[in-house]
This record gives C-alpha cells, structure tokens and sequence, in this order.
C-alpha cells in the first residue's frame, strides 16, 4: 500500500508526506512544481497537472492505496472576477472529476481524503457551524469547492469511501497567503484595520492539525463523511492582533473600521479590477465563522492541538526570521 498525494508539493502535501515517511509510509507526491525539500530524498515525485486528463492515467495506483487530494488554487494571489470562474472550477471541480474518473475506470482505488473549505458554507446561519450548516457560497472559489463535495457524495454511492475536510484558514510556519499583508503592516508599526469592530471570533488550524487528522481518518477507515476542522476556543480578531502586535514589539494599534463602508469600497474596486480582496474574504470578515469540532472528536477520537494565538505569532516569527 502506498499514499498518493496530489498537491503534494504544497504546505498540507508536504507536512502529511514527512508525517507518513516518519511512520514508515511509501509516499508518492504528485504536483505541477517540486521544491527542494529534503523530504523528497524519502518519497517518490511525478509531476502531473490535476486537469490533464491523459497524464492521471499514467499514476500508478493499486488497489489499496490511499489518495489524499490536495490539489487546489487558493484565494491568493487575488484574482480579477472576470477570470475567477475559470480559474477556480479548472482545478477544483474538473481536476477532482477527472481523478475520480481516472481511479474509477482505470483502477480499483477506491479510498480517498479530500480537503476542501470552510467556505462552501458562506454566511453564518448557524454558530458555531455543525457539518449540516447550510452550504451556500458566495463566490466562485467556495462555489467550485460545495460542487465538488456535491461530486463525492456521488461517487459514494458508486462504491468510494470519501472523507471530506472543510477547513479553517490554514497557517504555519512558511504558509503566508493573506497574512502577509498583515505581516508588513505589523513590522512597519502602521495602524492595523479591522472590518467592523474586530469583536467577532476568528479561528485558524495549523497544518500540522490538518495532517494529523488524515491519519486519525485512515485509522477509522476513511468514513463517508464531512469534518470540519478548526482550532478549539478560538479569540476574537482584535485579541488575535493586539497580542501579535504586542509579541512583535510592535507600535502597530488596531483601528476598528464601519463594515459596510469598508465592503462597499472592496466592492467597488473588485467592479473595476483593482482588488484588494476576493469578496469571499471580505464579505464575512466582520461575522463569527467558527466551526465546531464536535464531529471529529466524536466520531475519529480527535482534536487539535495547537491555538490561534501561539499558530499567528509562530507565523509572523517564521515570516520575519525565514532562515531562524
């Protein structure tokens, strides 16, 4: 048995391949780009492209292997809304159909992990979110990811065992994104802006978590269903971002701002292709979007272990001294 990991070059790919190697996994990575990672010195790499139909039929996968599917395009870099579409449904609905296809036809496969987000749900209706809050998307990126989930739950009934994971934001030491913005602003001593008062509870999980509970749903046998995963007891915005300011020595202070000024201003500069933001971030940045982790301590006997507070600052330190 061997694990395939597509994406498996990016940050949650590579810390699940280090996890499996330690434990004396075969691990085969599959991405469009290879690092230097001294990890791959353990694991076999083929470089394929998820929407390349023909170049999947050449992964080799035996029947009791295990896919773990990565691959993904993520909200950063911001893209222009009249390409956001294509960009986002090229890879995260059609990359998955046609690994499903490829492992359905093609081969005996039949157990597989998936990451998608916590963004398939949108709004908040429910607080915390169970995995039954209503899936409904506010963009392109979120709605490409609910209909993939739409694509597994059909491919269950075909005979797949499918574990869904909808995440919180993923950090860690060397994983940026949306960050980085914050980041400069911090270690320039500028005021740092919240949209709205900052009062609203905002959740993370460490990628480490996030590898961590793959191997707890191997353990279980990769069960037919959807797991949120976040942190536990998550603080609210302005506790996050005074305490990062405060550990970075920083003169930075918090400047809460009018949330429906501020989302009308993105709004307008997303209308003429100048974003600062994807509208999936910033039109539920001022709500509570935290996602309750009963599920997966009931039902796969876990829980993080790592909180918001030490993942930012590990972060932010990791940013700030990248060769420390």
């Amino acid at each position: 048995m061997k694990h395939i990991i597509t994406g498996g070059d990016g940050f949650l790919g590579t810390e699940l391949a280090k996890k499996l190697v330690a434990r004396g996994e075969k691990v085969l990575s599959i991405d469009i780009k290879k690092s230097d990672s001294p990890h791959y010195d353990d694991i076999d790499f083929m470089m394929i492209d998820i929407t390349d139909k023909e170049a999947l039929t050449t992964i080799p996968v035996d029947d009791d292997d295990i896919v773990y599917h990565f691959a993904a395009r993520l909200l950063v870099p911001i893209i222009k809304r009249a390409d956001r579409h294509e960009y986002f449904w090229s890879v995260l609905y059609y990359g998955t159909e046609y690994l499903f296809d490829y492992l359905e036809n093609q081969t005996g496969c039949r157990k597989v992990i998936y990451y998608t987000t916590d963004m398939v749900y949108g709004h908040t209706v429910e607080n915390p979110r169970p995995e039954s809050h209503p899936r409904e998307p506010v963009g392109p990126y979120g709605d490409a990811k609910y209909h993939s989930e739409l694509l597994c739950e059909k491919y269950r009934e075909r005979g797949f065992n499918i574990t869904i994971f909808r995440p919180r934001l993923i950090i860690g030491p060397g994983r940026l994104g949306i960050l980085e913005s914050l980041f400069k602003l911090i270690d320039n001593n500028l005021p740092v802006p919240t949209i709205g008062s900052g009062m609203n509870f905002y959740q993370f999980i460490s990628v480490s978590d996030c590898a961590e509970i793959c191997l707890a749903a191997v353990e279980k046998g990769i069960p037919n269903e959807a797991y949120n995963v976040g942190s536990l007891n998550p603080p609210t915005v302005r506790q996050l971002l005074k305490t990062l300011i405060k550990s970075a020595g920083s003169k930075s202070i918090v400047v809460p701002t009018p949330a429906f000024a501020v989302k009308a201003v993105l709004a307008m500069l997303d209308k003429i292709n100048k974003p600062l933001l994807d509208p999936e971030q910033y039109l539920i940045a001022d709500e509570t979007c935290v996602l309750s982790m009963e599920k997966a301590k009931r039902e796969l006997d876990w829980e993080p272990t790592d909180n918001d507070i030490d993942m930012l600052v590990a972060a932010y330190d990791s940013w700030k001294n990248p060769q420390g």
